[in-house]
């Protein structure tokens, strides 16, 4: 009796050690099951065109994971369209649709969805404004809420891009900087930059852009007050649309700077900041983990390992600019 009675706990264990194993397992089917699909939420501002080089990032990581959109996986796309206004509405249709978590692409969605739900994991593809200064999130090694995701640094980098100008423009006095008040990166850029600018010696001129419009008349005022160059500072609304911002610049023969390399690939002069490409594809990292039952608050908040410096020449010959040598030795690409 008590040798049966041993047998009887040895096959117990066994089974209780099996249905242990079976979690391990996560989401790989067993043979003649149906795999699990995904339901995830994107929400971006702008429209899907503009957004399509961080979308394009956000999949390939997505790929490199495992994941294959409308296989395993499905993402519901809400796009502002123009109209930002709209962004919690449409980030209460993809919790009313319950997905699982949400992306969120460009400052003012990332905003929009966390107000929206302190439930639903949040993960910013790669956010311009400082998380925790804006109070998104607690710090940076732990979030401590519902968001997390990827910083793009932009505000930290305002007085560097100075410096790049008045290296590349030694006679450089007066810079023009788009100004857009409907976004909270806008603040803190600003503050740095008048750091920058008291240290050297320069002036700001605020060009108030809030839509699309009003890029030509915001060149326009610069060119009227003799601005000798001019920053534009990482905003959805001209990320989007950087051959627009590299045309007008080009038109109005006023060296320009941005965030993203995306612009002097479209013909602009110069760029200075994150690759918002591989800061989205890094992005997909965090929804994996969180689809596989990590916690938003517990997984740190991460920087660009790297910052690109991009330059165009052949912009720079059409304006009569020299590079100069300490810049050319600096740049990681050189478009000739």
């Amino acid at each position: 009796m008590r040798r049966q009675g041993r047998r009887r706990f040895l096959r117990a264990s066994l089974a209780f050690a099996g249905l242990g194993l079976l979690p391990a397992c996560g989401d790989t089917p067993l043979p003649g099951q149906q795999a699990k699909i995904r339901r995830i939420g994107f929400l971006a501002v702008g429209t899907r065109e503009g957004r399509a080089v961080l979308i394009e990032g956000f999949r390939k990581g997505l790929q490199e994971l495992g994941y294959v959109e409308g296989k395993n996986i499905v993402i519901e796309y809400r796009f502002s369209e123009g109209k930002d206004e709209r962004l919690p509405d449409l980030a209460h249709e993809l919790v009313v649709l319950k997905v699982e978590l949400i992306v969120a692409s460009g400052t003012p969605a990332s905003f929009a969805a966390a107000k929206t739900t302190r439930t639903v994991p949040i993960v910013m593809g790669g956010i311009a404004a400082n998380p925790v200064d804006t109070g998104l999130v607690a710090s940076l090694a732990r979030p401590g809420g519902n968001v997390t995701g990827m910083s793009l640094i932009s505000s930290q980098l305002s007085g560097k891009r100075l410096e790049l100008l008045k290296t590349l423009l030694p006679g450089l006095s007066r810079v023009a900087v788009f100004w857009n008040p409907t976004n909270p990166t806008y603040g803190q850029v600003m503050e740095e930059l008048e750091i920058g600018a008291r240290a050297l010696g320069l002036q700001l001129q605020r060009l108030e852009v809030r839509v699309p419009d009003d890029f030509e008349g915001a060149f326009a005022a610069a060119t009227r007050e003799q601005a000798g160059a001019l920053i534009v500072p990482g905003d959805p609304l001209t990320t989007n649309r950087p051959k627009v911002v590299a045309d007008l610049a080009a038109k109005s023969r006023l060296p320009a700077m941005m965030e993203f390399r995306e612009f002097v690939e479209a013909g602009g002069l110069m760029s200075y900041g994150a690759n918002i490409f591989d800061s989205y594809r890094q992005a997909a990292t965090y929804v994996d983990k969180i689809l596989k039952g990590a916690k938003p608050a517990d997984l740190p908040m991460q920087q660009p390992m790297k910052l690109d410096l991009f330059v165009n020449l052949k912009t720079a010959k059409a304006l009569g600019i020299t590079i100069p040598q300490t810049i050319l030795t600096r740049a990681d690409k050189v478009i000739e």
